[in-house]
């Protein structure tokens, strides 16, 4: 006899005759003699009481079939077959709407979630069907009741959903030393170790490119100039081994000779040793440069997962204050603001400058004259971004100024805005560490279900409620997933888990990678808090002292609960403002279906990234860092603050040198600088202009506004999706 009922998407479920005969009796309807219920009770008795214990839906509907064949009624069985056929056609017709729009290369928020990624190349099709075929097999088969109706609901959102399966993990800070010193295999050959800088330089981006086939997120170098240093060293002595040979002089004494700085200066008016010293840093220096232009050329042209996207590469760089560190920084500057191939601003990598008073901030900082050259090549090139060291709780106590390996204790960030660097089970460091997956609450429905609530405070506390009980649900979802991915093997992930992770070098192939990855976090983030706070309250935290007070309240129960999540399961968990892409207007859509236009909440087609007053929102840079600064410390997942400036800055880097003042003085982590800047996308000229519908240079009119989509750049908005459009639509500047 029947008891349960295993349903399609895994869950088991009571058995239900009444479903059975409702069923039958639809089938009869379509025949001309019509019901009869007679043999429908008869047909439902047999199979109740013939069938096994538990069985499927679909072993059930095929006695149903037998049944009918076996009866006199045959018409109804072959209305039976047809009816179950359509109920299958309209279950796979939405798969099938989403293949076709991808087939066609049709511009829409299916193809355009990602705007990193060319979801038209035959390769970005393949990954995009192979994206939306995993997602429901993860909704049926992997996530738990309570979470596959959180996401069905719009309560969450689980990033990177359709690399579940895969068990990889989100993003990594490279320990790039390890690499160039003892070389790597990424499965299929080997790379020996680095001998001069344009090895270095190659093999750092191979490191990234390979990482990135491995993992569902972003590749970080997290001190970039520390780790190249070495490599100019060597080349200088190259150089000097190079003017020996050509003069027939012994110069060896200059291989270990100190070098103030790699500044390429004319050679007339030297002679003997003091000529063959200025003939190498000037040779090494121009090798240097050419390393430093091919690394960002080739981030911005190599291809991984399959051919379908360039690297989502980040470099910390800045405090390296030795004169082959500071060479490497300053020729990737210079690099920079010369632009790639007909000048046009590179993409890839994220580049962030590592800010730190005594280092490279203040006037009398060894740094600060490359400080100065990083603002004016931000001014033109929207990179770098700056990372404060400097912040309270981006400081760690065992950093030295006189540790060669200082690095190691330096806070670095991934692209747009992923912080690692506080670690329960093992060394406070961001090297060697990264997210291990993350997950997104919609506040803003919890704040829209409470709208109904008259008096205020009943309100706020219902809220709280609700925001507790879905906190609960992420926080097990995660620990759900982490169990998931710890039983990978290490030789699932050639690079990652033989010389990337800490600890992943004691792995053996066959190994889990159970024993290394709890080094990572586990995100928990949030979108929306601006309309979170005027659903509660009215206004926005921008526009209100007292909803900005909540918004703090708000963030600091999510921190406190995620750090109970800690203890409770084990894990470092963080809390993320979420850096919302595709999601910006995905929660959005469902809750305008749900609940109407709701001004100020629902009536746009997204809602505001994370913490962020609202773009539309006009306000100084001042006001805007007194209302964002206090979630910095909060979100230690990761956080940014980005001013809109106006006009042309590339003559007034001074601008970009008041945001990171800003920055200083409020104690936030992470910022960024967003200002106009046109590209022609036939011939790559860019300026400044206002309305530049022409291009000077090639008369083309097919002309793009590059512009930072959630902290990256995108060579063309074309990519970008539709709630991201209306976003960059309605910013403002910050004046």
């Amino acid at each position: 006899m029947i008891q349960t009922v295993v349903k399609r998407d895994g869950r088991v479920v009571g058995y239900n005759e009444e479903k059975i005969k409702a069923a039958i009796r639809k089938a009869m309807l379509q025949t001309d003699a019509g019901e009869d219920e007679g043999l429908i009770q008869r047909i439902a008795d047999r199979i109740g009481t013939r069938g096994r214990e538990q069985m499927t839906v679909e072993e059930i509907q095929d006695m149903v079939e037998v049944e009918l064949m076996k009866s006199a009624r045959k018409e109804v069985a072959r209305c039976y077959i047809n009816y179950r056929h359509k109920r299958s056609v309209a279950r796979k017709a939405k798969t099938r709407d989403i293949f076709l729009e991808i087939i066609n290369a049709k511009n829409n928020d299916i193809t355009r979630e990602n705007a990193n990624m060319n979801a038209d190349t035959p390769a970005g099709m393949m990954m995009k069907f192979a994206s939306e075929s995993t997602k429901p097999f993860v909704d049926d088969y992997l996530l738990s009741e309570e979470a596959r109706e959180a996401v069905r609901n719009n309560y969450i959102h689980i990033h990177d959903k359709d690399y579940y399966p895969t068990k990889s993990l989100t993003c990594v800070q490279h320990p790039l030393d390890h690499v160039l010193e003892h070389g790597f295999s990424a499965g299929h050959g080997e790379s020996r170790p680095a001998k001069r800088i344009e090895t270095a330089s190659v093999i750092a981006c191979i490191s990234m490119e390979t990482a990135q086939n491995e993992m569902h997120g972003g590749q970080a170098i997290p001190a970039f100039d520390f780790y190249l240093a070495p490599y100019v060293r060597r080349s200088f002595v190259e150089e000097v081994k190079y003017v020996e040979q050509a003069t027939g002089q012994d110069y060896h004494d200059l291989y270990d000779a100190p070098v103030k700085d790699y500044i390429i200066r004319p050679l007339e008016g030297l002679t003997g040793r003091e000529r063959a010293l200025q003939q190498a840093i000037n040779r090494t220096a121009e090798r240097v440069h050419q390393a430093m232009e091919a690394f960002i050329h080739n981030m911005n042209t190599i291809h991984s997962r399959g051919g379908n996207q360039v690297v989502f590469s980040s470099i910390n760089y800045g405090t390296d204050t030795s004169a082959e560190g500071r060479c490497v920084i300053r020729e990737l500057l210079f690099s920079t603001y010369e632009g790639v191939g007909n000048g046009a601003t590179a993409i890839f990598p994220i580049q962030i400058w590592k800010k730190k008073r005594g280092v490279s901030y203040l006037p009398d900082d060894p740094n600060y004259d490359l400080y100065q050259l990083a603002c004016k090549v931000t001014a033109r090139r929207f990179f770098p971004n700056f990372v404060n060291l400097d912040a309270t709780y981006n400081q760690n106590d065992a950093w030295r100024a006189d540790d060669p390996k200082r690095y190691l204790h330096e806070v670095a960030t991934m692209g747009c805005r992923t912080r690692v660097f506080e670690n329960r089970y093992g060394m406070k460091t961001s090297i060697g560490r990264g997210n291990l997956s993350f997950t997104t609450i919609n506040i803003v429905k919890l704040a829209i279900e409470c709208m109904g609530i008259q008096d205020e405070q009943e309100r706020i506390t219902a809220f709280f409620g609700k925001l507790d009980h879905v906190l609960e649900i992420v926080a097990r979802q995660l620990d759900d997933r982490y169990n998931f991915q710890k039983t990978a093997m290490a030789k699932q992930f050639p690079l990652l888990m033989t010389q990337l992770w800490n600890g992943a070098d004691q792995l053996k192939p066959t190994d889990t990678i159970e024993s290394v990855i709890n080094q990572g976090t586990l995100g928990i983030g949030f979108i929306g808090l601006a309309e979170c706070l005027i659903a509660l309250t009215g206004k926005h935290h921008g526009e209100s002292d007292a909803a900005q007070a909540l918004g703090v309240r708000i963030v600091t129960h999510m921190r406190d609960r995620v750090l109970e999540f800690c203890e409770q399961y084990g894990h470092n968990y963080s809390v993320l403002a979420t850096p919302a892409e595709g999601l910006s207007g995905k929660f959005t859509r469902r809750d305008r279906a749900d609940f109407g236009e709701i001004a100020g909440v629902t009536d746009k087609i997204y809602y505001t990234n994370s913490n962020h007053v609202p773009v539309y929102y006009h306000c100084s840079p001042k006001h805007k860092a007194e209302v964002e600064a206090p979630y910095h410390n909060l979100t230690r997942g990761g956080h940014i603050f980005y001013v809109e400036i106006d006009g042309d800055a590339t003559h007034n880097p001074q601008a970009i040198a008041d945001v990171v003042d800003l920055m200083d003085r409020y104690d936030m982590g992470y910022c960024s600088v967003n200002h106009n800047r046109n590209r022609c996308m036939d011939c790559g000229y860019e300026d400044a202009s206002d309305n530049l519908t022409e291009c000077p240079h090639c008369h083309g009119h097919n002309i793009d506004r590059l512009q930072r989509i959630t902290g990256y750049l995108v060579g063309t908005t074309d990519r970008w999706n539709s709630g991201k459009l209306a976003e960059l639509n309605d910013r403002v500047v910050h004046q």
